[in-house]
């Protein structure tokens, strides 16, 4: 069943717009907002980030299942799917690897809209809490200026509550995490030291 968003104000498009999604939970506010200005979004699933095949796939699963309910056109460049960009763009700075993972979907949406006649970009990544929004902003602008194709850095962290209730609603697959390898550890890091304790613990009275 699709679904529509009531809005409460409707303004004149800024044009062709092409959203990068990170994931369906996520796209949910953005869509919304970015149509109640008046804007028909297409969506992009381009997260070279996601470790592990069957974790991409289960987000893609959602996503489609998302963009099923919303009406939203979705291109997933699956065949572009290499974690090993993603490993590439952030060695040696693991620590600060975000913005350098903003960077790489980035460019890449950027790139795609310019070669099907978007005029305008945005990420979903603006509705996360847990994301630099100072470093995606950084990023989109830079772009912005490098390929004249305007970054709408909309502040969707509004939503933030109200997404993650509709998401919970509708049954949506929430991970757990961002994607990447780093977050998943950086998520487990109390469990392995638990387990290093006991392992520890285990040695000592052997």
């Amino acid at each position: 069943m699709s679904v529509t968003f009531e809005c409460g104000n409707q303004d004149r498009p800024l044009g062709k717009l092409l959203l990068h999604v990170c994931c369906g939970p996520c796209a949910l506010i953005p869509v919304r907002e970015l149509r109640c200005e008046g804007m028909d979004p297409d969506g992009l699933f381009y997260n070279p980030n996601i470790h592990g095949v069957s974790e991409y796939l289960k987000r893609r699963e959602t996503l489609q299942e998302t963009a099923n309910r919303l009406n939203l056109p979705i291109i997933c460049l699956d065949d572009e799917y290499d974690p090993r960009l993603f490993f590439r763009a952030v060695a040696n700075r693991e620590d600060d690897r975000c913005p350098h993972c903003y960077r790489l979907r980035l460019e890449r949406t950027f790139l795609f809209a310019r070669e099907h006649g978007y005029s305008c970009v945005s990420t979903t990544l603006l509705y996360s809490k847990y994301q630099n929004r100072e470093a995606i902003l950084a990023v989109g602008r830079e772009l912005q200026d490098r390929t004249g194709i305007r970054f709408l850095g909309r502040d969707f962290r509004q939503g933030w509550q109200e997404g993650i209730d509709l998401s919970k609603e509708w049954g949506l697959y929430r991970q757990l995490y961002c994607g990447c390898l780093y977050s998943e550890m950086d998520r487990r890091r109390n469990v392995l030291r638990r387990l290093a304790v006991q392992s520890a613990t285990s040695s000592d009275t052997s």
